[in-house]
């Protein structure tokens, strides 16, 4: 006769460890590597909207008449520079900022447009210098060879305006640069967490590329609209020198007093077409950032 079967387990299962975070260069990392690749795309974005180009086409065609393919790529140090001050700290901040009000996967939308307020704000002012050498690298060959600054890198540019213009030049324009990245992240990053959640309630999507690329089409059509009229205004007074140009009320009556309110949205389909293959490689990248380092923790099924 069999012996009777040992009474089963009543205890629970163990609880799954907790995961540890993501280094915090993670962000940054991803958004140097996508800004790279849409650089050309940001460039004639900066050019729009600082020069007198009129169409999308019209600017790459006279860049590459004047300069050559390579010229589509002026000013890429200070694209590398600013995304590693702005991105870097944005994305840091912004899931620091999580953590601080109990933002989690599912929380409701105004809670993470809450943390990506906060991380813009910090990111705005930390990313400011970072901003102006980018935007001052990019316009410069678009001005008559006059005006231009002649800046060689990020570094030289850096170093440059601040002999040339005092410390001051570093925060230029940086009312409109910390209000556009308080948009920015409270509509791209916040926006991508909140429609990444919701896919993943249908039966549709699953944690995979394809929801990655979803989620992060529609954040980057989001931020593009409503980061245009603060994108417009940062490029406009960064990319002035002299006294008074740095005004921002002043920038806004002249050009609403030339161009009429649609100033505002000048370079939106550039801005689109930049901001969202580079909203969906960011995501793209980050989302397998994290997943090489949770292979290489070996919690990459946990």
């Amino acid at each position: 006769m069999s012996s009777p079967a040992p009474p089963a387990s009543t205890q629970p299962p163990a609880p799954k460890p907790k995961k540890a975070p993501y280094p915090f260069y993670l962000g940054g990392l991803a958004a140097t590597i996508a800004a790279s690749i849409t650089h050309p795309l940001d460039l004639t974005k900066v050019r729009l909207q600082a020069s007198g180009d009129k169409r999308m086409i019209e600017s790459i065609r006279k860049t590459v008449r004047t300069a050559g393919v390579r010229g589509l790529f002026d000013g890429i140090s200070g694209t590398w520079m600013r995304q590693m001050s702005y991105s870097l700290c944005r994305f840091w901040a912004y899931d620091e900022s999580k953590k601080l009000i109990g933002a989690g996967p599912d929380s409701p939308a105004w809670k993470l447009a809450g943390a990506g307020m906060m991380a813009g704000t910090i990111a705005g002012f930390v990313g400011n210098p970072g901003e102006v050498v980018m935007v001052r690298l990019q316009g410069d060959f678009a001005k008559p060879p006059e005006k231009r600054f002649n800046y060689k890198h990020c570094f030289d540019a850096l170093f440059r305006m601040v002999r040339e213009e005092g410390p001051s030049a570093l925060v230029r324009g940086v009312g409109p640069n910390v209000f556009r990245s308080v948009l920015m992240n409270s509509s791209q990053l916040a926006s991508y967490d909140f429609f990444k959640a919701e896919l993943l309630k249908t039966k549709y999507f699953e944690d995979n590329i394809a929801c990655h690329f979803t989620a992060s089409f529609a954040a980057g059509t989001v931020a593009t609209t409503v980061c245009s009229p603060a994108d417009v205004l940062k490029s406009r007074i960064m990319n002035a020198s002299g006294p008074g140009s740095s005004s921002t009320l002043a920038v806004i009556r002249t050009s609403l007093a030339n161009e009429g309110a649609m100033f505002m949205f000048k370079g939106w389909l550039p801005a689109w077409t930049r901001l969202q293959p580079t909203t969906i490689l960011i995501f793209l990248t980050l989302e397998q950032l994290k997943r090489a380092v949770d292979w290489k923790r070996g919690t990459l099924d946990a």
